[in-house]
């Protein structure tokens, strides 16, 4: 009965349709036995997720389309008014974020790469979702310089309790940009939701400081979220061979790259001696090797209740899928889910029925859902 009531309540919701989910073998992991279900692989390039207040979900695809995933369903035909997107390398449409008064706007914000003067630049635009699309499509916020290159380029969307925004650039390997307060490669910005820059960010005044910045020293973060306790900013970033890390972000705060980190070069040559430096910040958590994590999703929901508190983000050289336990805002321990069974886990989120969804950055990428079993 239990079973029966849930798919009636995610129908409704917009979230399943049991003709088209498929569900999978069921697994047990340390805290939680459960089920991995398809429910669609007819996705480009997945890059990011976010969920509507009527349980509608919205889908970027890399190579520049929104795509709605409705009543069980992707639909067919992409939304209109996206803006157009320089795809090359990993660039393309990123991330999609609603504004925290969603319900009452109709707003919602866009990451990708523009091309421009002298390259193309991480952007981050608002809009507003109508039926069918978008409308009244504003870019508002530029990493500037324009550059070269197709690599390392961020980029998430979330915002704070207080309504701003945040946007994370890469540092478009280019490796000493994350250390120069003059460019905007390689940093965590603060905006408020037009665009503008909140009048108590880290370095408004500083001479030769983009007022933009929130932290600096950033190589290429690729998930960011709020701890669901504490309000503070959560993220992961990808290190070169080895060092990528998870951080707990501080306004004004340097994460060191590429003065500090445990990583070194593709070639295996060092890049620095230092793995620590005094006025610089030390990763919650590093990874060496490499395991590529992307997205960032607090698990609070009461379906799996040996998760609740646990964070959880896409491992994309590991193939799988990290759920790492904390003590308060302190790493304790992590174990792989999904190993080897999706490829390139690009985001992960908690629906609004407490079930974790996923998507696959592959051309034949896929939407999935983690139950219960």
């Amino acid at each position: 009965m239990r079973r029966r009531h849930f798919l009636l309540a995610a129908s409704a919701s917009g979230l399943a349709a049991p003709a088209v989910a498929q569900a999978q073998e069921v697994t047990r992991s340390a805290k939680a036995t459960y089920r991995l279900t398809t429910l669609s692989r007819d996705l480009e390039q997945p890059w990011g997720i976010a969920f509507l207040p009527d349980g509608r979900l919205l889908i970027t695809e890399r190579p520049g389309r929104l795509r709605l995933f409705a009543n069980g369903r992707l639909e067919k035909t992409p939304l209109a008014g996206v803006p157009k997107v320089y795809v090359r390398g990993q660039a393309g449409l990123l991330d999609v974020c609603l504004h925290p008064e969603f319900t009452r706007n109709r707003v919602l914000y866009l990451s990708y790469i523009a091309e421009g003067p002298g390259g193309a630049v991480t952007t981050a635009a608002r809009a507003e979702l109508a039926d069918g699309g978008l409308r009244n499509v504003t870019p508002i916020f530029q990493a500037l310089p324009f550059g070269g290159g197709s690599l390392n380029l961020g980029s998430r969307i979330v915002f704070d309790r207080a309504g701003l925004m945040y946007v994370t650039t890469g540092d478009r390997f280019q490796m000493a940009q994350a250390q120069n307060l003059a460019s905007l490669w390689g940093k965590i910005v603060r905006l408020k939701d037009d665009g503008s820059v909140p009048s108590d960010n880290p370095f408004i005044g500083r001479p030769g400081a983009r007022p933009e910045i929130f932290t600096w020293g950033n190589r290429n973060p690729q998930g960011i979220a709020l701890h669901p306790d504490t309000g503070r900013l959560w993220e992961v970033e990808h290190g070169p061979r080895g060092g990528d890390e998870l951080n707990i972000l501080t306004a004004g705060a340097n994460y060191g790259w590429p003065l500090a980190t445990h990583g070194v070069n593709y070639d295996g040559s060092k890049i620095t001696d230092h793995k620590s430096l005094p006025g610089m910040e030390d990763p919650l958590r590093v990874w060496v090797p490499s395991i590529s994590p992307c997205g960032l999703c607090f698990y609070t929901g009461d379906r799996f209740p040996g998760w609740k508190g646990s964070v959880f983000t896409g491992a994309l050289s590991n193939n799988a899928l990290f759920r790492i336990e904390l003590d308060g805002e302190r790493y304790r321990s992590e174990e792989r889910l999904l190993v080897d069974r999706l490829p390139y886990i690009r985001d992960v989120r908690q629906g609004p029925d407490g079930l974790l969804y996923l998507v696959t950055h592959s051309d034949d990428g896929g939407l999935f859902r983690l139950e219960p079993a």
